[in-house]
């Protein structure tokens, strides 16, 4: 963390939508994901925490109700949990069929099954895909509508109406049909108007739909459906 405040990063908080906060790093730090801060009465979730915490942001977010808990969607954002979990003196979540690939030890660390309650209205659900234990968080917002934060597990694409859903995205490894089915009927089955990933990608409305829609289109063209389309 020294080493990357002396290169001059810092983070800021942004309003998502009422209740849910955005937390950037800049310049970018590991993958460059975006937290999410779920506010609620009962305390705050710190979702797929970033790579970089130190006392300027930590002061941010405590100044908005702090962190009573510390929670990823899979292990890609386990880097600063610790770190995190440290400054702002709270738990730090991590799925069991994930606890594995924990890197940095911690009396901090629980393990949860699904689907748990981590805050009053705040439940963390399995859903698989991207790996065993990746997760979702499932939240009503403000206007009683269901909101899920998703990770990349179920990733935005521009328009912010599709999904998709990968092993690897750095590394393009796609996941069979089965496995985008099953992630996709676990995730409609939450009910979700609105999604949210970690990298700023976002569905606004009717999320179920169109991560049902995209589940179509992803299993339709790994299972050849569409080859006439590419043949030459």
């Amino acid at each position: 963390m020294s080493e990357l405040a002396a290169e001059g990063h810092a983070g800021s908080l942004a309003e998502v939508e009422p209740g849910l906060l955005g937390i950037s790093v800049s310049p970018s730090v590991g993958i460059g994901q975006r937290a999410l801060l779920v506010q609620t009465p009962a305390g705050n979730l710190l979702w797929d925490p970033t790579g970089y915490v130190d006392a300027d942001l930590v002061a941010a977010v405590r100044a908005v109700g702090g962190v009573a808990a510390v929670a990823s969607s899979h292990p890609h954002m386990f880097g600063a949990q610790v770190s995190w979990g440290e400054h702002v003196d709270a738990p730090v979540w991590v799925q069991a069929a994930d606890r594995g690939w924990v890197q940095r030890d911690d009396p901090r660390i629980r393990t949860w099954d699904e689907p748990y309650e981590v805050l009053p209205g705040v439940t963390l659900h399995r859903i698989g895909g991207h790996f065993p234990g990746s997760a979702v968080a499932r939240l009503v917002g403000a206007d009683g509508k269901v909101v899920l934060l998703t990770g990349d597990t179920v990733a935005g694409t521009p328009d912010e109406h599709w999904v998709s859903f990968m092993r690897s995205f750095p590394n393009k490894v796609p996941l069979s049909a089965a496995v985008v089915r099953r992630t996709a009927d676990r995730v409609v089955a939450l009910d979700p108007d609105r999604l949210y990933d970690n990298v700023g990608g976002q569905v606004l409305a009717d999320a179920r739909t169109w991560v049902a829609r995209s589940a179509d289109r992803y299993v339709g063209w790994v299972s050849g459906d569409f080859d006439h389309l590419t043949e030459p």
